[in-house]
């Protein structure tokens, strides 16, 4: 929808000494806060289940372990076990499965795109009474998009996204392009993108203009090319798609061309996990990717590089991404509690803010980048900003009814596209069709 930056010591130093000054903060009505320390150890002992994906690189896992680890310091009655479940998608059949069998976790970390298919389970809880408004409101809004259903809140913004344009500022300057300034719209995109292509005494290319990948999130970067073309492709309540709209189709014959005409792009198949590694290492001199990789280009790039807003063509515009905590229906109210005092916890602003600078990850809350410690963070580096600054162009990322396969259908076809194996028309009259089969008796 990242990292090593600081050590472990330092996270922990962080996040355990940020709890109460910033307390009065995204607080939860049923904050216990004011509790006497002789009733916290009183209380009955609490071991909540919490499952979370990795989609990003870095060390994410230890740095979810020690924010568990802070949790119980805080409040010794409840311990937080963190299951690793893989990929968001792994995680979410690892959740399938739990639910379908009666042993559902207590929270869990799916993608914002997940509600309507946890929603059809009847799996989750309504968040709506357990925070007051203005937890929520203390919210970015672009993120409570996707948290939504009608004005029912279903799930809390946690490790969220949106794509930005990376670029490597010592190659534009090498191509006789302005190192400070990205290019603004596809026509620059493009020619930056043909001067960027260098091709070794062989004739074979050595070094890409442009990289986007077309594994596992091809649908994410085509509906961003498709909101700078002046539409989203997903109504707001998961029933409809609009797939095979015009500036649908004018997106996707852009997204081809790259590879297919223009050859600044490799054609068919770019794999996800493989863009920033070619982007790290100089095979490709700019890459679309989720603000999620942040940490790791600032830690692992050898070069300047430079973070921008995705490039218009009617207007600027990027989906959000990434991944909300949800609450569990078939658990018990005590676990209930706990798990919402565990979500207040993450949410607060240090946390927060640190949760961003460690893993690149955009801060999902206003007062986030008001700490001192975000503030400092981008005086120093103000590619971490960008993403935060591109959520007024932001729309909520595809997220329908039966989302698995409307979104797998979708890849499938996007992928035909770019392969050659299909036009783009092709591709979107095919996909509109299919998802039309699927979403139609959730119309009625």
């Amino acid at each position: 929808m990242k990292k090593v930056l600081l050590t472990l010591a330092a996270v922990a130093l962080v996040t355990s000494a940020c709890g109460q000054k910033e307390s009065t903060q995204n607080t939860a009505p049923t904050d216990t806060s004011t509790t006497s320390p002789a009733a916290k150890q009183d209380a009955k002992p609490v071991e909540l289940q919490f499952y979370f994906p990795v989609a990003v690189g870095g060390p994410i896992t230890k740095l979810i372990d020690q924010l568990a680890s802070d949790f119980h310091k805080e409040n010794p009655n409840i311990t937080v076990k963190a299951v690793y479940g893989g990929s968001y998608q792994d995680t979410m059949t690892k959740v399938v499965t739990s639910v379908q069998g009666g042993t559902s976790p207590d929270l869990a970390v799916l993608l914002s795109t997940d509600l309507y298919s946890l929603l059809s389970m009847n799996a989750i809880e309504d968040l709506t009474p357990r925070f007051n408004k203005e937890y929520f409101n203390g919210f970015y809004e672009a993120f409570m998009g996707n948290t939504k259903s009608g004005e029912t809140v279903w799930s809390v913004p946690f490790q969220r996204s949106t794509i930005v344009l990376y670029y490597n500022k010592d190659l534009f300057k090498k191509a006789g392009l302005d190192p400070e300034k990205a290019p603004a719209n596809w026509n620059e995109m493009r020619e930056a993108a043909s001067k960027l292509t260098v091709k070794d005494s062989a004739g074979k290319v050595a070094q890409w203009g442009i990289e986007i990948p077309s594994t596992g999130y091809q649908y994410w970067m085509l509906q961003a090319l498709s909101l700078q073309t002046g539409t989203n492709i997903v109504s707001n309540d998961g029933k409809h798609v609009y797939f095979n709209k015009p500036e649908v189709g004018e997106a996707l014959q852009f997204y081809t061309d790259l590879g297919r005409k223009d050859k600044v792009m490799p054609e068919g198949t770019l794999e996800w996990a493989t863009v920033p590694s070619d982007f790290i290492s100089g095979k490709t001199a700019m890459m679309y990717h989720t603000t999620g990789n942040l940490t790791k280009v600032k830690s692992d790039a050898k070069f300047n590089f430079g973070v921008s807003f995705l490039p218009a063509n009617k207007k600027y515009g990027s989906p959000t991404g990434g991944g909300n905590l949800y609450l569990f229906k078939n658990i018990s109210e005590d676990h209930k509690q706990a798990a919402v005092k565990f979500m207040q916890f993450l949410t607060q602003p240090q946390r927060v803010a640190q949760w961003s600078m460690d893993t690149g990850y955009v801060g999902t809350t206003k007062a986030a980048y008001e700490t001192d410690l975000l503030k400092n963070y981008i005086k120093d580096f103000p590619q971490a900003a960008v993403a935060r600054d591109q959520l007024q162009y932001a729309d909520s990322e595809l997220s329908t009814y039966q989302n698995g396969q409307v979104t797998k259908l979708f890849n499938d076809n996007i992928q035909a596209a770019l392969l050659g194996n299909m036009s783009p028309k092709e591709a979107l009259d095919k996909s509109q069709q299919q998802a039309d089969d699927i979403l139609k008796n959730f119309r009625k």
